[in-house]
């Protein structure tokens, strides 16, 4: 199974991945962020112009076929645009896949975001994140609000319910 945990910055797609992947008996957690930030020299962030995300995406996707052609549940979460999602959705039409927008409120996600170290933390970005998956075009049998849910009952949910696939 492919898991696809997209959300804004600060809404849990770490904490939420990784509970997923440890529920799974032979599985793998890929941290979108941990690949976006290989780059070192000519680094720029994803939001900037010259950012290297064309790359970025030819190995995330390599890297997830990889393990699902040796027989790895994959769990990636980052922040997945509606371009991105059409072409992951087409990329992996032939596995079980699944694809979840992690959402809550305003006033959840700041005090989510004020949680991480301050060096993590995204202030307003948060907020145009949350704006822009709420106008996406995304199918609303994907959106999960989990403001009112706690960690366990999120993972139940997304492993549990299968109006997340795609």
């Amino acid at each position: 199974m492919l898991y696809l945990v997209t959300g804004p910055a600060g809404v849990g797609k770490s904490t939420i991945s990784k509970k997923i992947a440890e529920s799974s008996n032979k599985s793998v957690l890929l941290e979108g962020d941990d690949f976006y930030h290989q780059v070192v020299s000519s680094y720029q962030p994803a939001w900037v112009e010259g950012n290297h995300l064309d790359v970025f995406w030819k190995v995330v996707e390599n890297t997830i076929k990889i393990y699902l052609d040796n027989d790895y549940d994959v769990v990636f979460n980052y922040i997945i645009g509606d371009n991105e999602y059409l072409k992951l959705k087409e990329l992996f039409k032939d596995y079980d896949t699944k694809f979840i927008v992690l959402l809550v409120d305003e006033k959840t996600l700041l005090e989510r975001d004020s949680l991480r170290p301050i060096d993590c933390q995204m202030k307003e970005r948060c907020l145009i994140l949350l704006n822009s998956f709420l106008k996406g075009n995304y199918n609303e049998n994907n959106k999960l609000y989990t403001q009112d849910l706690t960690i366990e009952e999120t993972v139940k949910e997304i492993i549990n319910n299968n109006k997340y696939i795609i």
